[in-house]
């Protein structure tokens, strides 16, 4: 016997309500249902909807998704998907246009919605499927759409904010469901437990910024302070003017400490890891990166003051986006004011950064160090620190955020794209089993 399958449309229903998807989903009678997210043309190719039916019963799965194609200039370009793993907790996961439900399991995620959601049902259903069924994705292009693709920064936009609010609700839902989520205790900490010849440490990975990298090191230098500082810059290997700057700049000022590394196979965080572990690094470790500037000489101090006033491990700042004429752009200041002290660990699964500046009570950063890769790094970082310590925040912008044609992030292909949040994902999951183990634990 056939099975039966019905069709839902975002647009025509409104699935981000959950009193209306609770309603639809309820009242469902076939066996599985397409689950189309935006109401803009699909079109299949051949037997793939029977294809991706095929594999949904094969596997039992709870929900299918595929690879598909998207119109670009007027021609089909492949927008390949990643595997769904535990970890992919990001709202924004791109599963592509359609999904495929098993009506069953639909029904039972649906039935554990309790809360009257305006922006979040869809993410909490996916959530709770997961808990119930497999997801499965079909490396396979199934079906072509014609849709406006996000922007890399949509997910920190401030107009987003009651949208924020709903899927932390949400993911912290799914935490606790999971055993993953923890209290918001903390594990105390000396700051004055060690010594060092300095209080603070800016510090600057850099290869081939010869265009930016003279006024990062001077807007670091320029920071008045009431306890000494330096700049420890980790030039990787330039082969551009920026080695002859920074060795001018050496010379003109004693705090400027240009390191080059023996080894040639490091990404930022195999530099953060030099420079955290050089020997004249200070008590807290402050990121600035080689594209951009602090916004005032008193953005050090007040991330400083931040950790003894708030007696944490890592201190996360916020910044202005700017052009390169410094000129604000949209979505301008970024503050991830969800990185709260009584949920903001457990968010930070949710979120795709963390925020910036960032600053590391150096001791817990050497044990931690961050992993040798030149995205994510910091992410992998921050959470392993979440994990046991306290976070602190400042919520006014500490510097600014220059966007480029040549930043390490300007206008990713879809397949650095999708490599960069396959890392971030993996790095979710590694830390959802850390947390799960450590919730049986204690």
């Amino acid at each position: 016997m056939n099975p039966t399958i019905s069709t839902l449309k975002n647009g025509e229903y409104n699935l981000l309500k959950s009193d209306e998807l609770k309603q639809l989903i309820t009242g469902l009678n076939t066996d599985y249902v397409f689950i189309q997210l935006h109401s803009g043309p699909v079109e299949w190719g051949e037997y793939a909807r029977e294809r991706m039916l095929q594999v949904a019963q094969a596997t039992n799965a709870g929900m299918v998704y595929s690879d598909r194609y998207k119109i670009k200039d007027g021609k089909p370009e492949a927008y390949p998907v990643l595997d769904y793993q535990e970890g992919s907790l990001r709202d924004d996961f791109d599963f592509g246009a359609v999904l495929l439900y098993q009506t069953s399991v639909l029904k039972q995620a649906v039935s554990r919605i309790d809360n009257k959601f305006r922006y979040a049902s869809l993410y909490a259903l996916r959530l709770n499927v997961s808990q119930i069924a497999q997801i499965v994705h079909i490396n396979e292009y199934l079906y072509t759409e014609n849709s406006e693709e996000s922007g890399m920064f949509d997910y920190v936009d401030p107009k987003n904010r009651e949208v924020q609010i709903e899927m932390e609700t949400a993911c912290t839902i799914h935490l606790k469901d999971i055993g993953a989520w923890l209290k918001p205790v903390f594990k105390e900490i000396n700051l004055k437990e060690t010594v060092f010849q300095v209080e603070a440490s800016v510090i600057i990975p850099v290869r081939n910024r010869e265009k930016t990298i003279e006024e990062a090191v001077r807007s670091a230098l320029r920071q008045k302070t009431a306890f000494p500082f330096n700049v420890i810059v980790v030039d990787n290997h330039s082969t551009d003017n920026t080695t002859n700057i920074l060795r001018q700049i050496a010379l003109e000022d004693k705090r400027l400490i240009h390191s080059i590394p023996s080894r040639k196979d490091l990404g930022i965080g195999g530099c953060w890891n030099e420079a955290v572990m050089h020997p004249q690094c200070g008590r807290f470790a402050v990121q600035l990166d080689s594209d951009d500037l602090y916004i005032d000489a008193e953005a050090l101090s007040k991330i400083v003051h931040a950790f003894y006033e708030q007696n944490v491990a890592m201190v996360i700042g916020s910044y202005k986006m700017v052009n390169f004429k410094l000129e604000e752009i949209p979505p301008g200041i970024i503050d991830h004011k969800e990185w709260t002290p009584e949920n903001g660990r457990n968010n930070a699964l949710r979120i795709n950064g963390l925020g910036a500046p960032r600053a590391f009570y150096t001791p817990v950063l050497r044990e931690i160090k961050l992993p040798n890769t030149s995205y994510g790094e910091d992410y992998a970082a921050g959470l392993a620190i979440s994990r046991t310590y306290s976070i602190g925040r400042i919520y006014e912008p500490l510097y600014l955020c220059r966007r480029w044609e040549d930043n390490s992030d300007a206008h990713p292909d879809i397949h650095k794209l999708n490599a960069y949040n396959h890392y971030k994902d993996s790095l979710r999951t590694q830390e959802l089993w850390a947390r799960k183990f450590l919730y049986t634990t204690i």
